[in-house]
């Protein structure tokens, strides 16, 4: 019987933690309850615990106490490869790549998965009000228009479709690519994957408040800025 993907994933959870204890490897506790285990080593220059303290330092431990995460683990699944991914939030649990290249590159793809698990238990909170949503289609009509004057076509649906659509990934990724995006897209997106869906636009907008510019992501993205001020003094 071919197991469904949401089943796969939590069996291969259960199976990395009930390892990770009976070979006694260690692991480590984020904000104090959550367990992070190690599945496969990363290189030297990666120090988990620098990792940690520095996820603490950015996300509060109120910002995350009321959402469904459970586990971090680090090491490598088959859904990366197949979603040309370095981490993924599912069923409560953070995975992470450990093939990363520095202390940074880890923090930045745990703080981007905490805002998944954020956005899944306050989607109404998010985008109830639609202004997130308003702001993103506005923006993708703007890139419509831009790519167009400089000889890019694609169906204008996939710029008003706010879910993610891998024929129109690939087209970013491939057909402009996201060097040539960087610059096309200056002061309208603060980064080529967060045009993608509206669910990460979202996600590349809390890690940019975070740990990136918070002025450019007020003056780029002022509806969503607002949104997670607001998220954030709330909680």
């Amino acid at each position: 019987m071919r197991l469904d993907l949401t089943t796969l994933m939590s069996s291969l959870k259960k199976y990395i933690i009930e390892k990770q204890k009976e070979i006694r490897k260690k692991y480590y506790y984020v904000y104090g309850n959550i367990p992070l285990y190690v599945k496969d080593i990363p290189p030297p220059k990666v120090n988990i615990e620098r990792v940690l303290d520095k996820v603490q330092s950015v996300i509060s431990r109120d910002l995350i106490k009321n959402i469904e995460l459970d586990t971090f683990i680090v090491g490598h699944i088959p859904e990366f490869e197949e979603r040309q991914l370095n981490a993924l939030y599912k069923d409560g649990a953070i995975y992470v790549t450990n093939a990363q290249s520095s202390n940074d590159d880890m923090v930045d793809d745990i703080v981007h998965e905490i805002a998944h698990a954020y956005e899944s238990t306050h989607m109404q909170e998010i985008y109830g009000d639609m202004r997130i949503e308003n702001e993103f289609i506005e923006k993708r009509k703007k890139l419509y228009s831009i790519l167009e004057s400089v000889g890019y076509e694609l169906p204008p649906k996939y710029f008003l479709d706010v879910e993610y659509d891998e024929d129109f990934d690939m087209f970013l990724y491939v057909g402009v690519g996201y060097p040539t995006l960087v610059t096309l897209t200056y002061q309208l997106f603060t980064s080529p994957y967060a045009i993608t869906s509206l669910r990460e636009y979202f996600a590349k907008g809390f890690e940019e408040y975070f740990l990136g510019d918070k002025k450019n992501l007020k003056e780029t993205s002022p509806f969503l800025y607002n949104k997670i001020v607001e998220l954030v003094d709330n909680e």
